[in-house]
Formats: C-alpha cells, structure tokens, sequence
C-alpha cells in the first residue's frame, strides 16, 4: 500500500529547469537509468556521491509504495579519452598499462566499485547491464539512426550527423547548448578526420589494427560509441519512454544531449520524463577528478591513509556528509566538515537509542509528532532535500531531551511513532548502518558483565587479594576495558 504522501513529490527536472509533480509513466512502476561508472579505476569519492545520492531516491519511491526498476550501466567498452572521439579506450590503455587483458581490467575495477558500494550501504540496481555485453542491441540503433538519416557510414565508422538533425530537432536541449554556439567555438577538422562536422559523434569506430577491444559489425571490425550504450540498455530494460535518467552534472553535455538526439532519431521520442544531475564534490575548492590529480579515494578515507584528512573516518560518516548537502549542490570535503558530520550522526544515534530507552506514560504528549512526521515527508518530497530532513530529526531530539531530563512529556503511543520514524528515515531511506536493537540488549547486557566484574574486583582488592585483582584488571584490558580506580571504587571507558 502506497504511503498517502506519494502525491506530493517534486523532482527539479534538468530538462525543465523547473520542480515538477512526480507523475510515473505507469501508475504503479518506476524505471530509473543511472549512468554507471566506467570500470577503468576505481571510483573516487565524488562518482560515489551521484550513486549514493541515486540509491536515496530508489529508497524512498519504493518506500513510497512504487515498484522501482533501478538500471545501473557499466561501461566497459568505447569510452575514449576525449568527448571528441579521439584518444585510446580507457579500459585498453588501462590493460595496456597493468599489462592485463581488458576484460581483467573491467572485472577488477567493477569488483572494487561493488565492495565500494557495499561499505556504503547502498542496494544493489536490479539490473547492471555492460556495454560489451550488449553489442546486439547497439548494431541494432546504429541501424535505425542509420536508416532515420541522422547517421552516415566512412571508412567503417558510423557518425551521428548533428547538423541533419538539428534541422528537425533540437540537439542540445538539456545542456541548453546552441548548435551555432558550438559550431563558433569548434577547431577546424584534421584532414585525417572522417567526419562531416567537428559537433559530429561517433555510434561505430572502426578498430585499428592496435585496438584490442572490437566486434563485427555490417560496417567491418569495431566498437560502439560511448553515448550509444546508455540508449540501447535503457531501450532495452525500460522501454522507449521512462521516468528517471540520471547522473552526474558533468554528462548533460556531451553525453546526455547525445542520448537523446540518438533516441528522438530511432523513435522521435525523449527517452525520460524526468532529468535528475547531482552536483560536484569538491576538494581544495576544485571538482574532483583524477584528470587533475585532485581526488580522494573512499578507501583511503575509511583507512586514514591519505594526505589531507587527520583521521580516518567510517562510511556511515561519510554518506551523512553527504547528505547534509542537496544532491544538486556543490559539496565541499575536509576535515572539519568531516568531523562535524561524525558529531553530528553520534548524535542521532545517541539519540535514536535513547528513544528505545525512554520511560513514558499514557498522558497527553508536549509534542505534535503527526505535524512532526508530516514535516520530515514534505522534505522529502521537495525534490530529496535530505538537509531540511536531517534538521527536522534533531529538532525531534531536543524534545526528546527534554523528556529525559523530566521537563517535556511523552506518551507511550507518541514514542512508538517517533521510534519507527527514526527507523524509516534513517536507516531504510537514508541507509545508514542501521543500530539492531538486539544489539542494544548484548550491549546492555556486555556493560552489567563489566560493572559485576568490577564488584568483584573490589570486594577481591578489600579482601587483599591482589591476584585475582590484577587478573580482573588484565583480561579486561586485553577485551578493551580499561579501568580508573579511585580507592575501592572503579570506574571503566572503552578502550
């Protein structure tokens, strides 16, 4: 049963520019393409913000009562160096350099990328289709763009011709690009160039005799274009009209506007309703990227074992960073930011857990917690504003406080609520580890044990028996105990 605050979602819609109502292509399914990451290296923390962002809104529409088809492409074939189709394949020159085969190359950097996400606490997308395992598919385009007179074949490549359809459409339109714009803007072609036009993209490349990665095809021994891929999978899994295309800022223009030149040839459709962009993660003040050597990877935060940060930090830390920032703005790493987060969320957790805790009664509650759980829903559902969510749970905490020190009044009903929505927006939406309260009680019953070891030791240290004191003492240490004593007295921290 779908949530009664499903008909309120906005999503700020890139081709728009504007929010818009979320009304799905179908009213009871949701499609959602994500453009994947190119398994070439391993993913630093800013590709990880677009799929940590992307696993919040699959989430929260499921927890919406949708039944999400979330598609997640890897690419591990045909994306060049340079947005103008020159340059080796990142994965070849990554194979030709770790001296494996391509396909050694694409498993290692998709395996690290999974652990990566998995430290995250994202879900899985339910379908994570490969560029090289769906040559079939992107033939096939070719031939419709081909057959719609968008395209030309020279010397065994496939172009998109960019002029010839912006007779009838519009390239660009996402990006808000201007083809006279671009065309003032392009260097001359190389006389070696088979294209008609600079703004021209590739579909097929034929393969140098050097060229490691390549199919057959009707136009001779190649490989698809990277922009290809994104419209033969999403045709493929989704159909010609969806509801989500997202991704990263960086790929409205050249690959997004690509993609839907490409779709409006094959069947004068935009393939999406809705176009999401996170925005960049920034480090030292510039967007990071490993082009300019300004990047870190999660891993080295998780370890400490990097040049910028003073400590290591966890993922759960990590991904409350970012969410304390709108996914469409610029978010800024350091240590400071880091260390607020890390303050902030053991504060929610604190908190949470003290909510299990709480001693309540069956009076009238100091709290309106419906208005309360109808604020946390309207953040939410103004386009993902996981900010404006996140201050109006501690503005629940310090209710919360108040109840614990005798000053405000809680009900038992009201602290059921609160608890499960705590539970909700914390741990299934935003997906953040979440606390068992089974281990609440093993921790509850771990501290007793300590405390009753510790009765022991005093009585053992009245009674001078100074062994027995001294083991107790040790084998606490040695769990991680660590004991303060102050005459017959003791006190313990964990260590």
């Amino acid at each position: 049963m779908k949530s009664v605050f499903y008909k309120d979602l906005k999503i700020y819609n890139s081709l728009s520019g504007k929010k818009e109502l979320f009304v799905p292509v179908n009213k009871k399914n949701v499609g959602i393409y994500v453009c994947g990451p190119t398994v070439y290296n391993n993913a630093h923390l800013g590709n990880c913000r677009t799929f940590i962002s992307f696993d919040l809104i699959n989430r929260y529409l499921s927890h919406l009562g949708y039944k999400v088809r979330y598609v997640r492409n890897l690419t591990d074939v045909g994306h060049l160096e340079n947005d103008d189709d020159s340059g080796e394949d990142k994965i070849s020159k990554k194979a030709r350099i770790e001296k494996l085969e391509p396909m050694e190359v694409a498993q290692k950097y998709t395996l690290d990328f999974h652990q990566t996400m998995n430290k995250f606490n994202t879900l899985a997308p339910n379908i994570e289709p490969t560029a090289s395992g769906h040559i079939i598919e992107q033939i096939d385009s070719i031939k419709k763009i081909l057959e719609s007179g968008n395209a030309y074949e020279k010397n065994g490549s496939v172009y998109f011709d960019v002029l010839k359809f912006n007779k009838k459409g519009k390239y660009g339109k996402l990006s808000g690009r201007k083809i006279e714009d671009m065309m003032n803007n392009s260097r001359d072609l190389e006389g070696s160039s088979d294209k008609k036009n600079p703004q021209d993209f590739a579909l097929w490349k034929r393969a140098e005799d050097s060229h490691i990665m390549f199919w057959n095809s009707p136009w001779g021994k190649g490989f698809p274009g990277w922009h290809l891929e994104c419209t033969s999978m999403s045709k493929k899994y989704l159909g010609d009209y969806f509801d989500i295309h997202g991704g990263g800022m960086d790929l409205k223009f050249p690959h997004h506007d690509c993609e839907i030149a490409q779709s409006e040839a094959i069947d004068n459709k935009n393939p999406a309703k809705y176009w999401m962009h996170t925005n960049m993660l920034t480090l030292n003040g510039k967007k990071m990227s490993k082009s300019i050597d300004n990047f870190i990877l999660p891993n080295e935060i998780f370890s400490g074992k990097n040049k910028i940060l003073d400590k290591k930090f966890s993922p759960n830390v990590v991904k409350f960073f970012i969410y304390q920032a709108h996914y469409r703005s610029i978010l800024d790493i350091s240590n400071d930011a880091l260390l607020a987060s890390e303050k902030g969320l053991k504060k929610l957790m604190d908190g949470f857990n003290s909510i299990l805790n709480l001693v309540c009664n069956n009076q009238k509650s100091d709290f309106d917690v419906e208005n309360w759980i109808s604020n946390c829903y309207s953040k939410m559902n103004d386009d993902f504003n996981t900010p404006m969510l996140i201050a109006e749970i501690f503005e629940c905490l310090k209710f919360i406080n108040s109840v614990k020190i005798g000053k405000k009044n809680l009900n038992e009903l009201d602290k059921e609520k609160i608890k499960n929505i705590f539970r909700v927006f914390l741990f299934s939406i935003l997906g953040l580890d979440s606390v068992d309260e089974n281990d609440l009680i093993n921790n509850k019953i771990s501290c007793d044990l300590i405390e009753l070891l510790i009765k022991i030791r005093n009585q053992s240290r009245v009674n001078k028996n100074f062994e027995l004191s001294d083991q107790i003492r040790d084998d606490l240490i040695s769990l991680g105990v660590q004991l303060n004593d102050d005459k017959n007295e003791s006190s313990y921290k964990l260590i």
